[in-house]
């Protein structure tokens, strides 16, 4: 190359570099004349707001601004109160150098500065223009955390567990209470509710009853001090914390100085009771000033009157008397549960007495399950939400997600949406995504095990974000969550987009499964656990929850129904079971598909690879179920039409479940500890979880292969034998007791018999294997209006065998049910033990219960209305749980017998 040439692009060259530089010295100079001083105008001492403006010194230190007082500052940032703005709410606004941060209150300048703070840290400066109104949607959005295990603790009940460091570690670590109540304040979230059985006895002490603390002394003022921390760090970020407590439940050791239960839904008021409650909530409002209580009146008491009363007589004067003892005249929140009580009636009779009321119900119950809801999960709480109070709705247990990972946002707003629009809701009470009973941790088996707050951040962030706003347009929105899954795992745009349509797809699965298929919408249900055939075919002998279908859902059908309006040639009604597994089958291919079209993740490599695992776990568990559902469908077919073809034609689909199901279990032996983290009796779909038994899929994949085997035996011997499904079963023997009831009287359970003293109403059909039994009969009228008292006297344990209507009558007493009595297994009576066993002339069909009772003397209360008492058996003596098909409603040939 010529030297000319050369020395002219040397020439060239040296002028680009000096433009370079210029233009680096240029900008380096405005960066310093921009980024140097900030002055921040606030007169306020509120520790809230003085929370805020740390928060937000922070991100301005990160982008090199510093806070010096002087006449010329380059940005002033002044803080502002006007009480004409809604309450949380607050405006920003940038005007030349100055920026305006207007609040409604303490917390709406509390949360501006967090905006403003975000708004920085994402772009790195302060934006030279800002204009941002916000104000919330929803009053109260809280969060809950359990103080629950997942089994009960040695000599004790259901929900009893007191504050101690043996129980629970993590509540005495601070570091983790600051991370939660930070996760909290940046998502708005301004109540955390804390539950527990009877927590009072661990956090004060009462002279008249000083033998009621459940902890020794170190422990109780561990308690003290950290239950204090954490009401006072929550107060700074605006957060109420919340004390749950169920009714009546009394501490042990108080329990024991009288001689009497911690809980017992049959017990009367009793005044030592009262008051020592009343002493105990006194106490504790003095004690803990910021804290607010939540009633849940179901479950332990005895009567609504008895609600009535002790809310209004016991509860409410406590709270108004710890209110005087401090001076104050600002009451704390009360949230009365609507669970398993009359809490229209209630608050009628409260809302005089104490005005800052509110309201809370199931928002579907235990489980996430639509965002249409209808029957009592609509009307219900839209009674209560016109109550004169704010309505607050409990998304409660999601017993149909855990133990997987799950954050749609679309099923999550058009949730929110329902709160507001079917339900008349302003409020958010939400529980964990999964693994409420096991706190802090997910079930994923990790060497050190992942924190729920950590590994469902979407979770938490979802719900928050609709709770404060629901009017969001789908691109918005779409935009919204993509560039949340690219920060999250630093990928690009297009793979952000197809995580976030694998989280919606996979989102409709156990929703959909759910309200179609489901038992129930409760805990006693482990949806991703699968379901046995019989639960599919013939649900009612598992006792389908009041309501449930009715509720659940968009309008539908069951299995069996579906089927034979097929057979029949009649016209569906609204979602079939059949158009909802082709629709899971299809929602879980496509998560598949999306979550599979992602690449170049460069961040949370391993978390990305177990949400990978929870969608493909998803798909098995959707194919297992679509495959269950459409030999369920052959079944049925041959239950309606006698033809046997139907039932051979089942077993492809039958045997596909299973081998999906193996595949679901190779995806979670190495990956998760359980599927419920509660894993006591009380869970009971689709099986018994005593002893912490059949929480993994591993353990049933045994149920599920006994389950098809024994169809196939069976089919074989009713292909040799038409009459092969005529199955006899073990007779019930009845064992020798001493009846100690007065007014009572011994009767031979067989048809004819007589089952009241004092009516003519006699056993019309019967099952064979009751037909040794004694009964015991009593007056009708004093079963109606005071209950059943039997007294007895044994010197073997036995099972008190007890027949329960079916029907919907005011008259009857209806069977123990875990949706609304947490003691309603505590003697073993949870579960139908024979289905359709007797019909009653005149009056219903029944089905068989039992209750255990050690040797002794005796008593078996029961509440008010008609049930049977048909005899006792040895407590040794197992019932095979079958369908006796005693004038049953249903058409066709019984089924059941065929799986067993």
């Amino acid at each position: 190359m010529p030297v000319k040439r050369i020395n002219k692009l040397r020439s060239e060259l040296n002028k680009m570099a000096l433009v370079s530089i210029l233009l680096i010295m240029i900008f380096t100079l405005s960066g310093c004349r921009q980024n140097k001083y900030y002055n921040i105008s606030n007169e306020f001492s509120n520790n809230r707001i003085l929370f805020g403006v740390e928060h937000l010194q922070k991100s301005l230190r990160k982008i090199n601004l510093n806070n010096k007082k002087n006449s010329n500052p380059d940005i002033t940032i002044k803080y502002t109160l006007d009480n004409n703005f809604p309450s949380e709410g607050f405006t920003i606004e940038r005007i030349s150098d100055t920026i305006k941060i207007i609040g409604g209150d303490d917390s709406g300048l509390l949360y501006a500065s967090y905006e403003l703070a975000n708004l920085i840290d994402q772009r790195g400066k302060i934006p030279n223009k800002i204009h941002i109104e916000e104000a919330p949607e929803m009053v109260m959005r809280g969060t809950a955390i359990g103080l629950q295990k997942t089994s009960y603790l040695p000599g004790r009940d259901v929900y009893e567990y007191p504050y101690t460091p043996e129980n629970f570690p993590w509540f005495y670590n601070k570091q983790h209470w600051l991370q939660y109540l930070d996760m909290m304040v940046e998502n708005r979230f301004n109540a955390l509710y804390l539950w527990n059985g009877h927590p009072f006895a661990s956090l004060v002490k009462l002279e008249d009853y000083p033998f009621a603390v459940e902890v020794d002394e170190e422990t109780f003022q561990k308690n003290v001090e950290i239950f204090e921390f954490i009401t006072n760090e929550a107060n700074k970020r605006g957060i109420w914390v919340i004390q749950m407590f169920y009714n009546i439940i009394v501490s042990k050791p108080f329990a024991n100085h009288y001689g009497i239960k911690t809980q017992d839904r049959s017990r009367a008021i009793d005044p030592t009771i009262a008051d020592y409650t009343y002493q105990s909530i006194r106490k504790f409002v003095k004690e803990y000033p910021n804290v607010g209580l939540m009633v849940c009146l179901g479950e332990a008491i005895h009567t609504i009157d008895d609600d009535v009363e002790w809310f209004t007589q016991t509860i409410l004067p406590a709270v108004k008397d710890g209110i005087d003892d401090l001076g104050l005249d600002k009451e704390p929140p009360i949230i009365l549960r609507g669970h398993d009580t009359d809490a229209a009636r209630v608050m009628k009779a409260a809302l005089p007495i104490y005005q800052n009321l509110y309201t809370t119900y199931k928002y579907n119950g235990e489980s996430l399950t639509t965002y249409r809801p209808r029957a009592q999960w609509s009307s219900i709480p839209t009674a209560l939400s016109k109550l004169g109070s704010i309505h607050i709705s409990n998304v409660h247990i999601l017993a149909n997600l855990e133990p997987f990972r799950y954050g749609s946002p679309a099923f999550i707003s058009k949730s929110i949406k329902a709160m507001h629009e079917k339900q008349g809701a302003n409020g958010l009470h939400l529980y964990p995504q999964a693994s409420y009973w096991d706190w802090p941790y997910t079930a994923d088996k990790t060497s050190e095990r992942l924190l729920q707050i950590n590994r469902d951040e979407l979770w938490y962030k979802a719900w928050a974000r609709y709770a404060w706003n629901n009017h969001y347009t789908k691109a918005e929105d779409d935009n919204y969550w993509t560039l949340y899954f690219r920060d999250q795992y630093h990928c690009d745009f297009q793979s952000a987009q197809n995580i976030l349509k694998a989280y919606n797809e996979f989102g409709e699965i156990s929703p959909k499964l759910t309200r179609t298929f489901g038992i129930s919408d409760g805990n006693r249900q482990t949806m991703l656990l699968g379901m046995q055939m019989s639960q599919l075919v013939n649900p009612k002998k598992w006792t389908v929850y009041d309501s449930f279908i009715a509720s659940n859902g968009p309008i539908g059908e069951r299995l069996v129904d579906y089927i034979q309006k097929e057979i029949n040639g009649e016209q569906h009604n609204g979602e079939t079971p059949h158009q909802i597994i082709e629709e899971i089958k299809n929602h879980a291919d496509q998560a598949i598909k999306f979550i599979n079209a992602t690449k170049n993740i460069q961040k949370n490599k391993v978390e990305f690879e177990r949400l990978i695992n929870d969608i493909k776990c998803y798909h098995e568990i959707a194919y297992f179920f679509y495959n269950k559902v459409l030999a369920a469908e052959k079944i049925l077919r041959y239950k309606f039409n006698e033809n046997t073809d139907e039932l051979e034609a089942a077993i492809p689909y039958f045997e596909k479940s299973l081998n999906h199901y193996q595949k679901l279990v190779d995806l979670t032996s190495d990956t998760y500890f359980y599927a419920n983290s509660m894993q006591t009796s009380m869970r009971r779909i689709p099986i018994a979880g005593t002893d912490g038994k059949y929480k993994h899929w591993e353990e049933l994949l045994p149920v599920y292969e006994e389950e098809f085997n024994n169809f196939k035996n069976n089919l074989q011997k009713l292909l040799k034998n038409p009459k092969a499904s005529v199955k006899m079963h073990e007779t019930l023997k009845p064992i020798s007791v001493k009846l100690l009831n007065k007014k009572a009287e011994w009767y031979s359970v067989k048809e004819r018999s007589k089952v009241n003293i004092d009516q003519n109403y006699t056993i019309e059909e019967i099952a064979p294997s009751l037909t040794q039994l004694k009964g015991v009969r009593f007056s009708e009228a004093i079963q109606r209006s005071e209950g059943t008292h039997l007294k007895f006297s044994n010197e073997h344990p036995v099972k008190v065998v007890v027949g329960h209507f079916n029907a919907n009558s005011l008259t009857i007493l209806p069977p123990p049910t875990l949706e609304t009595n947490a003691n309603a297994n505590d003697r073993g009576q949870a579960d139908i033990k024979i289905a359709n066993a007797l019909s009653v002339k005149g009056l219903y069909r029944a089905h068989i219960y039992t209750y255990r009772f050690d040797a002794g003397t005796n008593e078996l209360k029961l509440n008010k209305g008609r049930v049977l008492i048909l005899g006792f058996i040895d407590a040794n003596q197992e019932i095979a749980t079958y369908d006796a098909g005693i004038s049953t409603e249903d058409n066709g040939l019984p089924v059941d017998w065929l799986f067993y």
